[in-house]
């Protein structure tokens, strides 16, 4: 009985001991999995023959994969929504949809340039990644500024981002 009882009191920390040896550590999720958003205003500058700026509020959720970015008027109205999924994307504006191949056609469309729309999820993180001819400048990223500039291939871009989290 006396041998029993002692049993008794070391199987609840046994099974507790085999159950945290059988637990998995939790899976670190991808970084282009993560799901975020960000609003704020950004503007665009197109230094081509001519020109074009563009300036609108943003609303940004999702991630390099799947993601809407709607923008807006100062006074609110709804200029564009570009939605993209993998394999596919669209543009809303006008009343009309447009679909696209991929989200990189749908950017360079609705923009007039080629916008590295993946990195801007890392640069708006505070992650530098690299894209060819594009130079994220991440100095004022806490106090939620961003700017980048493309200097190649033509045309010159620029674009500068106001955001909260």
């Amino acid at each position: 009985m006396r041998e029993r009882s002692r049993r008794a009191r070391w199987l609840p920390a046994l099974l507790i001991a085999l159950a945290a040896g059988c637990a998995s550590p939790p899976r670190a999720t991808p970084p282009e999995a993560v799901t975020s958003s960000w609003s704020g205003r950004l503007a665009l500058l197109v230094k081509d023959n001519p020109s074009q700026s563009f300036s609108a509020s943003f609303e940004l959720r999702g991630n390099a994969q799947s993601g809407e970015l709607t923008l807006s008027t100062p006074i609110g109205s709804t200029l564009a929504v570009l939605a993209w999924t993998p394999g596919s994307a669209t543009l809303r504006r006008n009343g009309e949809t447009q679909r696209f191949d991929s989200v990189a056609d749908l950017a360079a469309r609705a923009t007039g340039s080629a916008i590295p729309l993946a990195a801007l999820f890392d640069w708006l993180r505070g992650v530098a990644t690299p894209v060819p001819g594009w130079h994220p400048d991440l100095s004022e990223i806490g106090e939620g500024r961003l700017g980048a500039l493309r200097l190649e291939p033509p045309p010159e871009t620029d674009l500068r981002v106001v955001f909260e989290r």
